[in-house]
């Protein structure tokens, strides 16, 4: 059997004038039984069409924020740096890839993208707007959990993992703070914030605050998440 081939959206470096990738969101694809494959970063149409059809599947990595004006905010101070480039290409690819009805794994900035495009808003900046005792920005080893979140019963995440809580790694300052219509959340952290959803009526369309890719080494849940990914592909 051909094995899936991932189309995974590159990191972006503008102050290096770089497309880039963290090994763990490759090396999960490939332990999961995926190929993976950096995308470059274009809005072309006619080029994302093809890829959207070439591709069995698609990984939003994580990287810089989502521009506020996406979902209907000016930026605040604690706004970080934008890239309206990929902005462009993930809402092109996101279309063509529901269109199609082809799995699609968003991690970290994935799942605040997705939220935005499919009409949800963010939390600009957590510290500024939404303050908590729980650490949602750790310092390395990134492959430690440091905070819990609780699954929602029923979900698929939920179902696949066989568990009502999970520890998670965490390396963010943006989160989902409205949730998109369609959307279900699959996971809450214990200071509230919608941390795991899904598209309940796609074949596959998940996406997770936390950084499976940091953990799949250290951690069999991370690995079913990727598993899940691939053989739905």
């Amino acid at each position: 059997m051909k094995q899936p081939l991932i189309g995974i959206v590159p990191l972006v470096d503008e102050a290096r004038e770089s497309y880039w990738m963290l090994p763990g969101y490759m090396q999960g694809v490939e332990q999961a039984g995926g190929v993976p494959v950096m995308l470059p970063l274009t809005d072309d149409a006619a080029a994302l069409r093809q890829l959207a059809d070439t591709c069995d599947g698609f990984l939003l990595t994580g990287g810089q924020d989502v521009f506020p004006a996406l979902y209907g905010a000016a930026p605040t101070p604690q706004c970080g740096q934008t890239c309206p480039a990929r902005d462009a290409m993930e809402a092109r690819l996101l279309d063509l890839a529901l269109a199609a009805d082809k799995p699609v794994l968003g991690i970290c900035r994935g799942i605040q993208f997705l939220n935005v495009h499919l009409g949800g808003t963010l939390y600009q900046d957590l510290p500024a707007e939404h303050p908590t005792a729980a650490n949602h920005h750790q310092t390395p080893p990134y492959d430690v959990p440091v905070h819990s979140v609780t699954l929602t019963a029923g979900s698929p995440l939920w179902t696949l993992l066989g568990k009502d809580a999970l520890a998670v790694n965490s390396l963010h300052h943006q989160a989902i703070k409205t949730l998109a219509p369609g959307l279900a959340a699959m996971a809450v952290s214990e200071d509230g914030l919608t941390e795991a959803v899904c598209l309940p009526d796609k074949r596959f369309v998940w996406a997770v605050q936390w950084h499976p890719e940091f953990s799949f080494r250290v951690s069999e849940d991370s690995r079913k998440i990727f598993k899940a990914f691939i053989e739905s592909c």
